[in-house]
């Protein structure tokens, strides 16, 4: 895909939010990139609010180009292994240096004890497996770049250590993400790659106005008051830890939970 003179990056949930603020950063930083997401806003059934369009990922992949990437941009359901194994296997063999997984959905609200197995399921198949499909395809790929330079960053959650009302299966699926980024992390060792998860804060996406909606509220901006900051995040924040966690200069951080939340309160 690319000549040898840049790195690549692969990263899942490319088309919106975060997804397309780590796209955007990781293109500015030097890097070439593979970029994936969901082949239809209705994707996933059950959900009550609409995924990214086709369209917002080529808007994705055409700003990465802007900034001076070469770009492959393809459908990817992260919960198919083979649809993230073909996203992977875009790179070009030992170009691959960083496998970024962001894609996440809320696929269930309401009371913890009414979430079904079915609800349970929803959000476990992206928010956990959709990390560990990317692993699994991603690794043996990082183990291949030159030593101390491969890197794994899941963006997982503020969720990911707390508990928050009404969104049990979410909160149950990040907490699940998390330690499966620590136990990748200790399974690496000393093999130079390093697997380190971002917690983002309310960040205003799409998926933070569904959270207000499922809370109730007139609006995202209301979640500001949760964080010491006293305002939402904007996905390029979250970028920037993730840009950092790919670089050289993040060599010695792995298996770490990097709280990019404005300061949370819960």
């Amino acid at each position: 895909m690319t000549g040898a003179q840049r790195p690549v990056a692969v990263v899942t949930g490319a088309a919106r939010g975060i997804g397309a603020a780590v796209s955007a950063a990781l293109a500015a930083a030097g890097y070439d990139l593979v970029l994936g997401d969901v082949p239809a806003p209705g994707a996933v059934a059950g959900l009550r609010y609409r995924l990214a369009t086709a369209d917002d990922l080529t808007a994705v992949e055409k700003r990465c180009r802007d900034l001076g990437a070469q770009v492959t941009a393809l459908p990817c359901d992260v919960r198919s292994p083979s649809d993230v194994a073909r996203l992977v296997g875009a790179a070009g063999p030992g170009d691959l240096v960083a496998a970024v997984a962001v894609a996440g959905i809320i696929g269930a609200d309401g009371p913890a004890w009414e979430q079904t197995p079915a609800d349970l399921d929803r959000d476990l198949s992206v928010n956990l497996h959709g990390v560990a499909n990317l692993a699994r395809a991603a690794v043996p790929r990082l183990l291949l770049a030159p030593r101390g330079r491969g890197r794994f960053v899941a963006v997982v959650s503020s969720a990911g250590e707390r508990g928050l009302p009404r969104l049990a299966s979410y909160v149950a699926a990040k907490h699940a993400a998390l330690g499966y980024v620590r136990a990748l992390a200790a399974d690496l060792g000393p093999s130079g790659v390093t697997a380190n998860a971002v917690l983002p804060g309310s960040t205003a996406t799409a998926l933070l106005d569904h959270t207000a909606g499922v809370y109730g509220l007139d609006g995202a901006a209301e979640l500001a008051r949760h964080q010491r900051l006293a305002r939402l995040l904007d996905p390029a924040e979250i970028a920037s830890a993730v840009v950092w966690l790919c670089s050289e200069g993040a060599s010695a951080t792995t298996g770490a939970a990097l709280n990019v939340d404005g300061g949370f309160t819960g």
